[in-house]
């Protein structure tokens, strides 16, 4: 078990209440920035503060998305065919299984994440087609979901995996341990394995940072860090370039920087 990822912090007071409309949800935020239907009045309104600081939010979470994708055409180009999605959110296509089956239509796709509204989106929208999973985990407790893959025999872990952790590390409170979090996937992976992640920066604009300090106490409170600590958690993965950087340079040299600094980072286990 991870040291220190139990406690009221963790489990009391920022686990989605999947039945309270007025508690601010993080995936239900970020699927209104993408355009989504699922988002309540509270997360309009925290979307609209992001917003009416960086209007240029939406562009942002977009470049993100394509940095999952293509993270995950990295890493089935390179053969992996497995895929765990941790904090998979409300369901966006194109999504992981989408881009992993267009170039290997066998791939295994895992979709994880800790609220029960999201699981129940993704359980319906996504765990149709066989090889697709959708798992209620907390990334908060590793050793959970490394047991429900193995005990469900969803994944392999003896054959290349690939994590993508988009957006969801920056949810984890330094009293949770992230870095203890991403050692504790990264020694169960075998040689060959990817992983990808993005994590919100210090760098951002202060208005930025100002606006996000309104999501303290909540399930959608963010920690965001500075990028030799988001290196760190990369620790046990040879960097993949250009390294941790804007996840807009992962995709073209041309795009804008945005006010809000959103970090990217892929990583192969030796």
């Amino acid at each position: 078990m991870v040291e220190g990822t139990e406690g009221p912090a963790s489990e009391i007071n920022r686990t989605p209440q999947p039945f309270n409309p007025g508690q601010l949800n993080s995936a239900r935020v970020y699927d209104y920035l993408l355009g989504g239907k699922d988002s309540r009045e509270v997360d309009q309104d925290m979307a609209g503060q992001m917003l009416s600081d960086a209007p240029e939010l939406r562009t942002l979470v977009w470049f993100a998305r394509g940095f999952m994708r293509k993270a995950v055409e990295m890493a089935a180009e390179a053969g992996i065919h497995q895929f765990i999605d941790l904090g998979s959110g409300i369901p966006t296509s194109p999504n992981v299984h989408e881009v992993a089956r267009a170039i290997d239509p066998s791939a295994q796709v895992v979709y994880v994440d800790y609220d029960p509204v999201v699981h129940a989106h993704c359980d319906a929208l996504l765990a149709k087609p066989r090889g697709i999973t959708a798992l209620l985990g907390d990334i908060r407790r590793p050793d959970d979901i490394l047991d429900q893959l193995k005990n469900r025999t969803l994944i392999d872990l003896s054959e290349p995996v690939a994590i993508t952790l988009i957006g969801v590390l920056h949810y984890v409170m330094d009293e949770e341990h992230p870095a203890a979090i991403m050692a504790a996937f990264r020694d169960q992976l075998a040689p060959g394995s990817y992983v990808a992640m993005t994590h919100g920066s210090l760098d951002s604009t202060p208005e930025i940072l100002k606006v996000l300090e309104g999501t303290r106490g909540s399930s959608a409170q963010v920690a965001f860090r500075s990028k030799a600590q988001t290196e760190s958690f990369m620790a046990g993965f040879e960097l993949l370039e250009p390294g941790v950087v804007p996840v807009q340079q992962w995709l073209r040299p041309d795009l804008p920087e945005t006010r809000m600094v959103m970090l990217g980072a892929i990583g192969r286990k030796p």
